[in-house]
């Protein structure tokens, strides 16, 4: 006769931080940088001629705070996702 399977805890493991480019980024993402960490809180989108991408931010610690931040359509940003 099998023996029962023991039962497997699973580990919560924290978000994994991905690189994605600014258009790919997510309502409720997670940005690290050496201001603090923002969340994203309005779809990122581009100006005329897809050259730079603008996102509503704001900060996690400080809710009030909120920023649009530009970066260029072509840099990576390093994502935790929720």
């Amino acid at each position: 006769m099998a023996r029962p399977r023991p039962n497997k805890k699973r580990e919560s493991t924290p978000p994994a931080i991905r690189q994605v480019l600014p258009i790919e980024l997510q309502v409720g993402d997670r940005i690290a940088d050496e201001t603090g960490e923002w969340e994203v809180t309005v779809r990122p989108y581009t100006s005329p001629g897809g050259k730079n991408v603008h996102a509503r931010v704001r900060r996690m610690d400080q809710p009030a705070t909120a920023e649009e931040r530009t970066w260029g359509a072509h840099e990576r940003i390093n994502v935790r996702r929720a």
